[in-house]
């Protein structure tokens, strides 16, 4: 079959890679000039596949609040919030407190995430692929009893899922990463044994490379405008390209929808509704001045829930959970805070001063699990709304989206995760 995928970010990129291994024809449609220019620009750099969580949480709707009140806390809202905003909130608050889902939801999220690490192993055990990747885990830090005994609990859910972990006392943490400073609270921490990191940009050009040795073809600055229906099947794209020329229609058997955020937009043009929210979020990415004083892999700071990676001879440093739709402005204030963690946890570590700033949209869908499975249209499929684990469940949705358009069994249930739970 020729199958188009619309969007070159590492769903997208992945997805045309697990369609290709399965002999078919593919087109990747990307309005930007090349893979992973968007979300997987310069995101967290943990594929942290036992640490994923829904998005709709009763934790996180009893403390958004205080974090909102709070200058560095890691919950952010334009003031006054717009009605997409407050829609999408309402929503939320809705899926959180129905009774049992987040739990159903936090155990679907984890089976995809241990799935996907599978999938990542895969990959970079079959092709050679340059992306300062590295598999030394993820350790969550607990500053005080509080967060320890939440850790505590994550690890009765991780000991039932079969998850590896550690859970670390003070000492034990330190020695895991020597370089981090003493200065700051620490009552232990839950350290994720099989998670990884790596520069997810760097991964979706690489992947991208791969994709066009196997005969994979990419349309780069060209955008859906339409689709063309013949006797009521989507048959066909009609497109825009970057010097503004309207080509022929792309002519094509199946069509998969990985666009991101852009993926709301682009399901009008196939009759259906994709809600997700651009959740806004930040990063650093410094050169490293000291890695004997930097992370061995990735460190999360339960003070200000900020992620700090090692990239090689780079880190990178990811916070903030932002309502604030498309603007991407990035105020100094969020990047203080980003500074603020890796001089309490890491001093000396990077050149912070000759980081690269970036800011970007996650599509995070109410409830938090993805939407993988069949459109509006028997030869639709959708694959997008990956929220802040896109990076981490990439691998497994591109494959169980491919396994759905070869009519295989998937490897997982997709209740969690079908298009048509928001009605």
């Amino acid at each position: 079959m020729h199958i188009a995928v619309i969007g070159a970010g590492v769903v997208g990129t992945t997805t045309a890679q697990a369609l290709s291994q399965r002999g078919h024809t593919v087109t990747v449609i990307e309005r930007l000039g090349q893979a992973g220019l968007e979300t997987s620009r310069a995101n967290a750099g943990q594929r942290s596949y036992g640490a994923v969580y829904p998005w709709a949480s009763p934790a996180m709707m009893q403390k958004a609040l205080p974090w909102l009140m709070q200058r560095d806390g890691p919950l952010k809202m334009r003031q006054p919030p717009s009605l997409t905003t407050l829609r999408f909130l309402f929503a939320t608050w809705r899926y959180a407190t129905t009774p049992g889902l987040f739990d159903e939801n936090k155990k679907a999220m984890l089976r995809l995430g241990v799935y996907s690490r599978e999938c990542f192993e895969a990959l970079e055990d079959t092709f050679e692929l340059e992306f300062d990747g590295n598999r030394a885990g993820l350790i969550e830090l607990a500053s005080n009893e509080d967060s320890l005994t939440d850790l505590q609990a994550k690890a009765a859910l991780l000991d039932e899922m079969g998850i590896g972990y550690q859970l670390l006392d003070a000492e034990q943490t330190y020695a895991l990463e020597p370089g981090m400073a003493r200065s700051g609270a620490l009552k232990g921490a839950l350290r994720l044994t099989e998670d990884g990191t790596g520069d997810c940009h760097r991964f979706t050009q690489s992947i991208a490379k791969v994709c066009e040795a196997e005969g994979v073809r990419f349309l780069y600055g060209t955008e859906v405008t339409g689709v063309v229906r013949e006797r009521g099947r989507l048959c066909a794209l009609n497109l825009n390209d970057k010097a503004g020329a309207t080509p022929e229609p792309l002519a094509a058997d199946a069509f998969v929808l990985c666009a991101g955020t852009a993926s709301n937009e682009l399901a009008g043009h196939f009759g259906i509704r994709v809600p997700s929210y651009p959740v806004k979020g930040y990063s650093l990415t410094a050169p490293l001045t000291d890695p004997e004083r930097a992370p061995r892999s990735t460190v999360i700071d339960d003070q200000y829930k900020v992620v700090a990676t090692r990239l090689g001879n780079r880190m990178r440093v990811t916070g903030f959970v932002e309502l604030a739709g498309y603007n991407r402005q990035i105020p100094e204030r969020r990047l203080e805070t980003l500074r603020k963690s890796i001089h309490l946890r890491f001093p000396g570590a990077a050149d912070l001063k000759a980081a690269e700033p970036w800011t970007g949209f996650r599509p995070m869908t109410p409830d938090g699990p993805p939407i993988i499975g069949v459109g509006g249209e028997p030869n639709l499929f959708i694959n997008t709304g990956h929220g802040t684990f896109g990076w981490t469940l990439s691998a497994a949705s591109a494959q169980l989206t491919a396994q759905l358009i070869n009519g295989e069994k998937t490897a997982l249930p997709l209740e969690a995760f079908r298009p048509q739970r928001f009605g």
